[in-house]
């Protein structure tokens, strides 16, 4: 491949950087998400919901990898952050994979990430350093496809580099600076509206995709700037995530990120290099996908409709004698409330002390509660074998 003149390439090549003003579906899918987002935060006990996050970082985890071609199974995902890992080395290698995903996501949902803005060339490295950090070293080394040349991946660090994305060619490693400084004052919380921002988080997310910073791994970093920009902005939480809509939906997805990738069409098509009308196009179908998200788990997490599958699940189990006659109280009540006490839990059995404690120990054994030690309260948990059946459709079925 032959590589571009750094001396012609001007950060002009990546304009326009967003939608024009006063497009109206887009506020209105904007103010809508936001709307619907805080709903569906209402909806949860705080303390549920993060128990519900190691759930969603999981299931974040799985469409990311499913839209890099990478088909991780939920199980093997559950395996690993157990420390259980394949003997097969190319499924342990994707099991690891999935873990550093989960434990860079953990990061921003615990708010211990680096703390600068999203679109910041600061923040994006971090990123990349913390998630192929923790790749093992057979996933640091890439085949450039015109070369044939085996290239390694250094994590936090910018290409050096040529690249080719199918047919756009990205620029060069020279100036790739240049580009990013302009990334971040495009998108930065200094220069938009909140309003402006929301929109923004799809019209960032091609850019950066388009910019290629890294030989590897921009798909993923892109996808978790998304998912901490749209946090800090207060509408993404650790109930949704965008990256199962986008894998749902993913012809779509590449077909579009491809079409933002050309040039102006037509005299009407804004002012820049690039199409506006595609990136307006793209940054649609991003706002679209985020508040279908929204709208799913919100049917998900219905709490009369998860309380009833949550009661048909526990009676089935109790009458195949996996669980004790007095489970259900219990688990009804860590998600209305968030946390039981265990004397409590015991009480809400209906049964003596001893036979209450049988049917806690029971939950807690199953996964179904969890405790941060043995005196401590108990609050829900999610293992795998439930997933299916109170969360239904989170993962395909096939």
């Amino acid at each position: 491949m032959a590589a571009q003149n750094p001396a012609r390439e001007t950060v002009a090549l990546m304009e326009p950087m967003m939608p024009p003003e006063g497009e109206k579906r887009l506020e209105d899918l904007a103010i809508d998400l936001s709307l619907q987002a805080s709903a569906l935060a209402g909806r949860v006990h705080p303390v549920v919901q993060q128990s519900i996050g190691t759930l969603v970082r999981s299931m974040n985890c799985y469409y990311s990898n499913l839209i890099e071609g990478h088909d991780t199974h939920p199980r093997d995902i559950d395996r690993a952050l157990s420390k259980k890992y394949a003997k097969e080395p190319q499924r342990r290698a994707l099991q690891l994979e999935a873990v550093a995903h989960i434990e860079v996501q953990a990061l921003i949902d615990d708010k211990k990430d680096n703390r600068s803005d999203p679109v910041s060339s600061q923040y994006i490295l971090w990123l990349h350093r913390e998630f192929c950090g923790r790749l093992p070293e057979e996933l640091l080394w890439i085949v450039n496809p015109d070369t044939h040349q085996k290239v390694n991946l250094r994590p936090g660090e910018l290409r050096d580099g040529e690249v080719a994305v199918g047919i756009h060619i990205p620029p060069s490693a020279a100036v790739l600076p240049d580009f990013l400084r302009r990334f971040e004052q495009a998108y930065s919380s200094m220069h938009l509206s909140k309003l402006r921002r929301i929109i923004g988080v799809g019209a960032a997310h091609h850019r950066l995709l388009w910019i290629h910073p890294f030989y590897d791994g921009n798909g993923r970093v892109a996808r978790l700037m998304s998912y901490s920009t749209l946090q800090r902005l207060g509408i993404g939480s650790s109930l949704w995530s965008v990256a199962r809509g986008l894998a749902r939906n993913v012809n779509q997805y590449k077909e579009l990120l491809m079409a933002a990738d050309g040039g102006r069409r037509n005299d009407f098509d804004g002012r820049g290099n690039l199409s506006q009308s595609a990136l307006t196009e793209f940054c649609e179908f991003f706002l679209q996908v985020s508040l279908d998200q929204v709208k799913f788990m919100e049917s998900l997490l219905e709490p009369s409709e998860l309380l009833r599958r949550m009661e048909i699940f526990t009676e089935e189990e109790v009458r195949a004698g996996r669980l004790l006659r007095g489970s259900y109280p219990i688990l009804r009540e860590a998600l209305l409330t968030g946390e039981v006490g265990r004397g409590q839990a015991r009480q809400l059995t209906g049964h003596q002390e001893r036979m209450g404690r049988m049917v806690l120990s029971r939950l807690l054994e199953k996964g179904l509660l969890t405790s941060g030690g043995v005196k401590d309260p108990v609050r829900l948990g999610f293992p795998i074998d439930v997933v299916e059946r109170w969360f239904p459709k989170l993962y395909p079925t096939t």
